[in-house]
């Protein structure tokens, strides 16, 4: 056996990949390396993943890092052979691709494990020896250069070690003398730029995406409904509501990216995206908590097209980029992935820096995608709200505005929205949640670890979908005697001027994405047969294009008989009604509980959920209606005791409020599907993004199935 090893390391050496197979007595032996290694394995998490750079087996059950005791990794070791001895098809635990023939050269471990050569000799040379999931040592070791004739028990090249006790991501001066040699390039460097111009230039759009027949195909569709058709000719109307209904185009290619490495491969014509990460790595997320977090790293990375840059910021007491923005292109990830996976957790919690990082990556590109965003992870309170004494100072939530840089603040319709996941018990909600509406994110509520991937998906899904930019709604009055009184738009600005004209600045949305705004107008007496109210524009930029569409709705106009038997009301217009009534009772309901008064805020939620109950859309089983009802009733639940409510309650509540009032989908509690809260904002290809997810987490080690878009149903029907 040991001439076999020695043919290995010399066909290693020369950049050949060869398979050595073991012989009967060594895999019949209990006394293997992998028996000793399990048997002294402490089962200290965060000391593992230290070692292995942050990869660790999870168990497909429990998603949890599992001990390997002798006969789990005996099981291991023949998980990736077939009944007939053959090695089977496998995902490499380091970047999460498929291993096939024709798909570059294969390293097999001597724990028999089976990854990309150019992944595992990445990975050991920044100083991991152990198999990153059954955590045996190795004495052989893969390498991309000749191998060095060092002492025998010298590693080849030291382990990164970050430092402790403040948590910041300094790697250390002295280099190991494998990489001064070689010059090993490495996701770090010993000090950050002073300016942040050193991103990657971005990948052009090509002309085919750009003429004027691609661009007819991808409008967005606006209709109106007036709350009734007629209205006597005599009868005014002090407050008679439209509603005004958006929605995006749908992506131009929906074919199944199961297929292939990413989503993107399946929409050749959306717009790319540049990404920057703020991840918190205190020492409150070591453990399994760092462990899924980046797993949903991972999923993110290898959901990103060449096309898309992503920048990746660690803030823990301090804050450092990782690297600058890079595009996501085969090397791109490789890179990322050995980024996220030499993460530690320590120190404390400084959201304020994280973000200031973040801004100034953005802020200093010297070159742009035509999306950008921010996607924040905490599960801790901000430094920036603790005093010096380490206790809490008591802020108002206007107060938390200024976390968020004013940088990225640039317009109503040209900000970078901070798409924010709180995460578990201890995260300051309000804080965060702040942070979202101010940038003109959303806020999600991670209640369960299990759900960070899930939550990234969902979120990417949207994210690399954008069809329609700056999208503002003008609307003017046709009748001189019709008014214009308000609009209501939730959290999109609108304005109304001198009750002739209005608009509301509604920003991006995503492929087959959907609003709803009411609008309010007097209607006077009428002598006409007709009385025509209003008229609807809407104007955008075309992400792909760069060029600005613009859009004419028909007229909006009623009949004026002289008597009419029955006011029938649209039900359109009454269902966005009960979604408007709701979030403002959960609203609130939130003060209430703020001030203690928890069993004042159930009431508020009880009298809602009669309201809807007792409307015509809410008894016909309308499927909003009853996710609204679902939604009111584990509000209530989570008010129990206030001990239930600062734990969960006003995180829960808080991302249902960002949801209503932004019409967006946000993970909320445990589950992303918890009775179906987020389905009525979720856009089809977020429902794609999130099944793979889920598809990934219940068979993480084995090839992932294709499985055919499914079709989310509209949140304005049944």
């Amino acid at each position: 056996m040991g001439s076999l090893w020695k043919k290995a390391k010399e066909a290693m050496g020369m950049n050949i990949c060869v398979f050595v197979p073991r012989v009967q007595d060594e895999e019949e032996n209990p006394r293997t390396e992998i028996g000793k290694k399990s048997e002294t394995w402490d089962g200290d998490v965060e000391a593992s993943l230290a070692v292995s750079g942050g990869n660790s087996r999870l168990d497909s059950d429990s998603l949890v890092p599992i001990k390997a005791t002798s006969n789990s990794s005996r099981q291991l070791m023949s998980e990736s052979r077939s009944s007939s001895g053959k090695r089977t098809c496998a995902t490499c635990a380091i970047c999460l691709g498929n291993m096939k023939a024709g798909r570059g050269a294969l390293f097999t471990a001597e724990c028999s494990h089976v990854f990309h050569f150019a992944c595992i000799a990445s990975n050991v040379k920044h100083g991991n020896r152990v198999c990153p999931i059954c955590r045996a040592k190795w004495k052989e070791l893969p390498f991309l250069t000749p191998l060095l004739d060092l002492p025998r028990g010298r590693a080849r090249s030291n382990p990164v070690i970050w430092p402790q006790e403040d948590g910041s991501l300094r790697r250390p001066a002295r280099a190991s003398s494998f990489n001064r040699q070689h010059h090993l390039a490495s996701p770090y460097t010993i000090s950050e730029p002073n300016d942040y111009d050193d991103d990657e230039p971005v990948e052009f759009l090509s002309e085919t995406v750009k003429n004027s027949e691609h661009r007819s195909t991808r409008t967005v569709d606006i209709k109106a409904y007036p709350e009734c058709s007629a209205i006597p000719k005599l009868a005014s109307e002090e407050s008679f509501c439209i509603l005004i209904h958006l929605k995006a185009p749908c992506a131009v290619s929906r074919t199944p990216f199961f297929q292939n490495s990413s989503l993107t491969a399946s929409l050749p014509s959306r717009a790319p995206v540049d990404l920057v990460t703020v991840l918190d790595i205190s020492g409150s997320m070591a453990g399994t908590k760092l462990a899924l977090l980046k797993r949903a790293m991972g999923f993110v990375i290898q959901n990103l097209s060449p096309s898309d840059r992503l920048s990746v910021i660690a803030f823990s007491s301090t804050a450092r980029r990782l690297f600058p923005l890079r595009r996501m292109t085969e090397a791109g990830r490789l890179y990322a992935l050995q980024a996220i996976n030499s993460l530690f957790s320590s120190g404390g919690t400084n959201i304020a820096e994280g973000l200031r990082k973040g801004a100034k990556v953005i802020e200093e590109r010297k070159e742009k995608n035509p999306v950008c965003s921010i996607i924040l992870l905490s599960d801790g309170q901000d430094t920036y709200t603790v005093s010096s004494t380490g206790g809490r100072v008591n802020r108002l939530s206007s107060d938390y505005r200024s976390l968020v840089p004013s940088s990225i603040l640039s317009g109503v319709g040209h900000r970078i929205p901070i798409h924010v996941f709180g995460f578990g018990a201890d995260h300051d909600s309000v804080s965060m949640h702040s942070i979202s509406e101010t940038s003109g994110g959303t806020f999600s509520f991670i209640e369960s670890e299990l759900a960070i991937q899930d939550a990234f998906a969902q979120c990417i899904g949207g994210l690399l979908s954008v069809l329609v930019q700056e999208l503002i709604v003008k609307i003017e009055r046709v009748n001189p005697d019709v008014h214009l009184t308000s609009i209501q738009s939730g959290s999109y600005a609108n304005q109304v001027f001198d009750g002739a004209n209005g608009l509301i600045s509604v920003g991006d949305l995503y492929a087959e994405e959907e609003r709803d705004f009411l609008v309010s107008v007097s209607v006077p007496p009428a002598t006409a047969e007709e009385t025509v109210l209003l008229k609807f524009y809407c104007s955008y930029r075309d992400p792909l294009s760069n060029e600005m569409v613009n859009m004419e709705g028909e007229d909006v106009g009623i009949r004026r008989p002289e008597h009419v038997a029955e006011r029938v009301m649209s039900a359109e217009v009454e269902r966005e009604r009960i979604r408007v009534q709701a979030a403002k009772a959960m609203a609130e309901a939130r003060v209430a509980a703020e001030r203690g008064a928890l069993s004042e805020a159930v009431l508020i939620l009880e009298s809602q959920r009669s309201i809807l109950s007792l409307s015509a859309v809410g008894r016909s089983g309308d499927r909003l209606c009853v996710s609204m009802d679902a939604e009111l009733r584990e509000m209530q639940e989570r008010m129990e005791s206030r001990q239930k409510y600062e734990e969960s309650g006003r995180a829960y509540m808080l991302s249902g409020l960002s949801s209503h009032s932004w019409q967006r989908a946000t993970t909320r509690g445990t589950s992303i599907d918890s009775s179906g809260l987020a389905h009525s904002y979720q856009t089809p290809l977020m429902v794609d993004m999130l099944h793979r997810s889920q598809t990934l987490l219940l068979s993480p080690r084995h090839p992932m199935p294709v499985i055919r878009p499914t079709n989310s149903f509209s949140s304005r029907g049944v």
